[in-house]
């Protein structure tokens, strides 16, 4: 295929996703949702962006400035919500805060009542039973949902288009083999596996990351082999083999880039099932850290209050939203490979 033909088909297939409206503006709003959490410390932080103090500036955000700098009276490091620093810096300078005075971990000590508090002014969703800020708390725990659901994605994606392209074109034993070990391996309780691991080692990100890697990499397998078997005994990858091509590069450029088309496609529903899976797994106890921001616990902390109704709905519709707008990319990434998708000009 030509560069000339390759760009124009390309074309089409943008021009097909973007006829896919719910689509087209789902990848947009997804887009600014995502590059929103990636600079979640300048959106809600209780670290202040800029100071100026007596003549010097000062980034509290990126370097941890001990109470003396600011005539405080510890070597510590600054508690920028302490009143009296504040009053030192308004002093002889000015502060530039973030919209949200709060990071997931601070704990909102100017809260009127017990926890959790209502959405106020200052807490634009509430507060959580523990004291914690909604919004700072859904921010964080969407740039850490998302991090970690493009990593396994990518890993397990990986694992399975490898996988399945050697069992394809193999075939044989090999593909047999590789089917029985499969469908063993499907069989394993993930769930109790990292629930028995939980009382062994203490989950973190990393840890959490590569178990649901080693259980996850099956979903591409099926896709990938199917592709890999139907084109194998084509004329031209009969043609290669008989001029010596390597089984390699057979494999990666005349078979891959036609199973490529099929496994894009999936690629934003294995996006939803690993969000999925962490928040699952936070709202059951056995996912990331307490320390850590989570849209899981959040659902759960809604569980566990039901007086205050804004914990649930406001986790329920960010975790339902984000779902949606996947599912909805999904579909039109679905359209955009699909030939015998028409565009209709109006």
């Amino acid at each position: 295929m030509s560069e000339t033909t390759h760009y124009s088909v390309n074309q089409m297939r943008w021009q097909r996703f973007k006829h896919n409206r719910r689509g087209y503006w789902s990848l947009w709003i997804f887009s600014l949702l995502f590059i929103a959490s990636l600079a979640a410390e300048l959106i809600a932080n209780d670290k202040p962006i800029l100071i100026k103090y007596q003549e010097s500036y000062f980034l509290p955000i990126l370097v941890n400035y001990p109470e003396t700098t600011f005539d405080g009276q510890f070597e510590t490091e600054t508690n920028y919500l302490d009143p009296a620093i504040i009053h030192n810096i308004n002093q002889d300078g000015w502060i530039i805060w973030a919209p949200v005075r709060f990071s997931y971990d601070t704990l909102a000590y100017d809260a009127d009542g017990t926890f959790p508090t209502p959405p106020s002014a200052t807490h634009w969703l509430g507060t959580t039973d523990t004291g914690f800020d909604v919004f700072a708390n859904i921010l964080y725990g969407f740039r850490i949902s998302m991090f970690f659901a493009i990593i396994l994605t990518l890993c397990t994606s990986l694992i399975g288009i490898i996988v399945g392209a050697i069992q394809g074109f193999y075939g044989g034993k090999i593909d047999l083999l590789g089917q029985r070990f499969i469908e063993i391996w499907s069989g394993m309780p993930q769930l109790f596996f990292i629930i028995l691991l939980s009382s062994v080692i203490v989950p973190n990100f990393w840890w959490l990351l590569a178990i649901t890697i080693l259980f996850g990499w099956m979903g591409l397998v099926g896709v990938v082999r199917a592709e890999f078997l139907r084109t194998r005994n084509f004329d031209y990858i009969r043609a290669a083999k008989a001029l010596g091509v390597s089984d390699s590069q057979i494999m990666r450029r005349h078979i891959f880039p036609n199973a490529m088309v099929a496994t894009l496609t999936f690629l934003p529903f294995i996006l939803c099932g690993a969000i999925t899976t962490l928040t699952t797994l936070d709202f059951l106890g056995f996912g990331l850290p307490l320390n850590s921001p989570s849209l899981g616990r959040l659902l759960l902390q809604g569980k566990n209050n039901l007086q205050a109704p804004w914990l649930g709905i406001s986790a329920f519709i960010i975790v339902a939203s984000l779902l949606s707008l996947l599912i909805f990319i999904g579909e039109a990434v679905r359209d955009a490979f699909d030939p015998h998708k028409g565009i209709r000009t109006s």
